[in-house]
């Protein structure tokens, strides 16, 4: 009789694990990607945009828009990493913004969302996605590293730093950024304790990333910022190499270029033309960089 009320416990407690593990991925997932789809034959393409198509290493065809710059374009190209929610739909306007400042733009859907193929299920797939469309603005349209500048919004922004850390770019943007899944973890689910944010899927560790990303950066983030803490956005600059700069938006919210408009885009074009002409300049060696001060703009 004891043994098998021994292993009755036993198996409550192995069901119990099991459940636990699934459920808490269940909820990983849930939180992590938000894709909304639409059909490309029955949606139009965007005012001077060009609708374009390419592969992920593993076979999966993704859809974007190309924006061509408008009057005098040095061809600096930013490539835009969307957050995890809707589609490119929602940021056409931010490559017509841009390009209409002399940039090309290259805004693109990861697996599952829009009219991209596939389905996005881990951080891994991401920065599959992430390559894939940095082929395509160095192969198809035959930019150098040096004019390439990786802007990334919320979950884009782990796309940015982690490829960032691999393959040479002219700059990188970090808006409204995550330093890390167990930091977002500890911020949607301060109930879990710390030790168990192994068992999540994905990890996201871009602050570690940024010592590994030798170009200009630019991190901005609101505050505050209801979703990732602004205190995230800093541990990014933090661990940045120079020169970085961070500039805070008072009452931003989540999405400071929704809500700051064509004063933010200004503000980060100028970090774009600025970067890519002293990338592009020979610079003389500093003994002593001098950190950067963060910058508070109000609305």
């Amino acid at each position: 009789m004891t043994r098998k009320i021994i292993i009755g416990i036993v198996a409550i407690v192995a069901v119990f694990c099991v459940a636990f593990f699934f459920g808490l991925r269940w909820v990983e997932a849930s939180v992590t990607f938000h894709p909304i789809r639409y059909s490309a034959a029955h949606s139009s393409v965007p005012h001077g945009a060009q609708d374009v198509s390419f592969e992920t290493a593993d076979g999966v065809r993704l859809r974007g828009w190309v924006f061509a710059g408008r009057g005098v374009s040095h061809r600096e190209t930013v490539i835009y990493f969307h957050g995890n929610t809707g589609n490119i739909k929602d940021t056409a306007w931010l490559g017509q913004k841009f390009s209409a400042r002399g940039f090309d733009v290259l805004v693109f859907d990861y697996r599952g969302y829009g009219a991209s193929d596939g389905k996005l299920s881990d951080e891994t797939e991401l920065y599959r996605d992430a390559d894939a469309a940095y082929d395509y603005v160095t192969v198809e349209l035959g930019r150098s590293a040096d004019q390439i500048v990786l802007y990334g919004q919320s979950l884009g922004t782990a796309a940015v730093a982690d490829l960032a850390s691999r393959r040479k770019c002219g700059a990188i943007i970090l808006e409204s950024g995550l330093s890390s899944a167990s930091e977002v973890a500890s911020n949607f689910a301060p109930w879990l304790p710390n030790w168990l944010h192994f068992l999540g899927r994905n990890r996201f560790e871009s602050a570690k990333k940024m010592s590994r990303i030798h170009c200009p950066v630019l991190v901005t983030h609101g505050d505050p910022d209801p979703v990732i803490p602004l205190e995230q956005g800093r541990k990014l600059f933090t661990s940045a190499n120079e020169p970085k700069k961070l500039l805070i938006f008072p009452g931003a919210g989540h999405v400071v270029f929704g809500s700051q408009g064509d004063k933010y885009v200004s503000a980060v074009s100028v970090f774009i033309r600025t970067s890519i002409q002293k990338s592009s300049t020979p610079q003389p060696v500093s003994q002593a960089p001098r950190p950067d001060t963060p910058t508070h703009l109000s609305r």
